[in-house]
């Protein structure tokens, strides 16, 4: 099951990590040209999406576009040289691997807390013994990021097809088009968001459609599966009984 950080949302360190992987950029030697673009379309994405944009992502914003000017600047120094406290990234550098640390520690002390869980159980389990749903095993977790990804292909997809633009008012909501969510799983079983927006045509569903999947994963009535290691094109599920009671 694919965890996804949606009540808290993931903060700017998470998105320039999810760049730094998905990219497979060196983290001592980030091109910040890049990296400023790219965090700065994800602002406009979630502002488009009508999401909160916290003011620690502005921040980070600011940031980047700082050390961008000043990389700009004539320097004595090599590009070949290493990161130094000199280098405009270096603070940047030293957050990200710090926090880095911290993540893949609670990562594992997520491990260890089920392996615990295995050994020390309670004793009565028979509520736990229910049919559980052929839905499969998801390969990795999936961030908001990935999700955000997704949207952005699909998005640019529909436009490509529809290049004419027309003002339409906004009558579909959250709960009709999860509703088409969950009538599409059931018909179909196990389906991408792509196959789920391909069929629905202009931008304004598809956005309406991706807010409904980020509320239905904080209700957990669903769950993400990633094929083939390809983030932009997850597939939804519906919950197992078992993990609906659990």
């Amino acid at each position: 099951m694919y965890r996804v950080q949606l009540k808290n949302f993931e903060g700017p360190l998470d998105l320039l990590l999810f760049f730094i992987k998905r990219d497979e950029l060196n983290i001592y030697d980030i091109p910040i040209s890049h990296i400023t673009e790219e965090f700065l379309s994800y602002i406009r994405l979630m502002e488009e999406l009508d999401l909160d944009v916290a003011s620690e992502f502005i921040y980070m914003a600011s940031l980047l576009m700082s050390i961008k000017a000043k990389m700009m600047l004539p320097t004595d120094k090599d590009e070949d040289e290493e990161l130094d406290e000199e280098d405009p990234r270096y603070e940047l550098v030293q957050r990200l691997l710090e926090y880095k640390r911290y993540k893949e520690m609670a990562e594992k002390l997520v491990v260890y807390d089920e392996e615990a869980q295995q050994k020390y159980f309670r004793g009565d389990i028979s509520v736990d013994d229910v049919d559980k749903q052929a839905s499969g095993e998801a390969l990795k977790d999936v961030t908001i990021f990935d999700l955000m990804s997704a949207f952005r292909k699909v998005l640019a997809d529909i436009k490509r097809q529809h290049s004419y633009h027309s003002v339409e008012k906004v009558t579909l909501t959250v709960e009709e088009q999860s509703e088409y969510i969950i009538r599409k799983l059931q018909e179909k079983g196990r389906t991408s968001f792509y196959a789920i927006c391909i069929e629905l045509k202009t931008a304004v569903a598809i956005v309406v459609t991706f807010l409904a999947v980020l509320e239905m994963l904080k209700e957990q009535q669903i769950n993400l599966f990633i094929e083939n290691d390809d983030p932009t094109q997850f597939f939804i599920d519906l919950k197992a009984v078992d993990e609906i009671i659990g």
